[in-house]
């Protein structure tokens, strides 16, 4: 089964913590989306991949959040628009 997420978050969030805790965690579940700034202090990600290696993301996110003090953490789902060909990139 396919499931897709948004998850946007507020605090100190920088392109480094995207590359370093986002994109490596989705690479190494074979995921693919999107992750960029919103503005100075808030994030979002879309991620798309097999339910349990998203819900498996989700649960190491969720650790780097909290770790990092992150705040006005937000999960919806998100009905896929465009075709990530497989990949995970940051948009800066």
């Amino acid at each position: 089964m396919h499931k897709c997420l948004k998850v946007t978050f507020a605090g100190d969030v920088t392109s480094q913590f995207l590359r370093n805790a986002v994109q490596k965690t989705a690479k190494k579940y074979g995921l693919e989306g999107v992750a960029q700034m919103i503005d100075a202090k808030k994030a979002s990600v879309v991620v798309c991949g097999k339910k349990e290696e998203v819900d498996t993301f989700l649960d190491e996110i969720h650790k780097e959040l909290a770790i990092h003090d992150f705040f006005d953490i937000e999960i919806e789902p998100f009905l896929k628009e465009k075709d990530y060909r497989g990949v995970f990139r940051i948009i800066e």
